[in-house]
């Protein structure tokens, strides 16, 4: 079975698909990957980091298995339907929203990296800035 990894400059993150509980989600997800770009801070989430993927063209992607409150490390996949396209990588308490409102993303895939290194990632996007970041299937 494959995974997603994210390689965030010298830290290496592997995440378990749910092909079953975001089917369309994952889908799109494996058609645009592999993606180089930017890890960042959110400003509206709480304790969370994201990745802007609003120049990919994704396909219509309904509602599935989404949430407003990730767990720490639950991958979202939110396709625009209010606001930008992106990734959120809850890395602590977290309530998904913009300038918007609150937003449900698509749990897509779950990290398999303890709640301490997720804590430490997101303090230095907080501290530091934009981190580069990888994200690509693994086999």
């Amino acid at each position: 079975m494959s995974e997603l990894e994210l390689a965030i400059e010298d830290t290496v993150l592997t995440a378990k698909l749910l092909p079953d509980a975001a089917p369309e989600s994952v889908a799109a997800v494996r058609e645009f990957l592999p993606l180089e770009s930017e890890l960042l801070h959110v400003r509206w989430s709480g304790h969370a980091t994201w990745i802007n993927i609003d120049e990919i063209d994704l396909p219509e992607i309904p509602r599935e298995n989404h949430t407003v409150y990730p767990s720490c490390g639950d991958l979202l996949l939110y396709p625009g339907y209010r606001n930008e396209q992106e990734i959120l990588v809850p890395c602590g308490p977290t309530c998904f929203k913009s300038p918007a409102g609150e937003l449900a993303g698509n749990h897509f895939a779950t990290l398999d990296t303890p709640r301490e290194t997720l804590a430490e990632l997101e303090e230095r996007t907080l501290q530091d800035g934009a981190l580069d970041v990888t994200v690509r299937i693994v086999d």
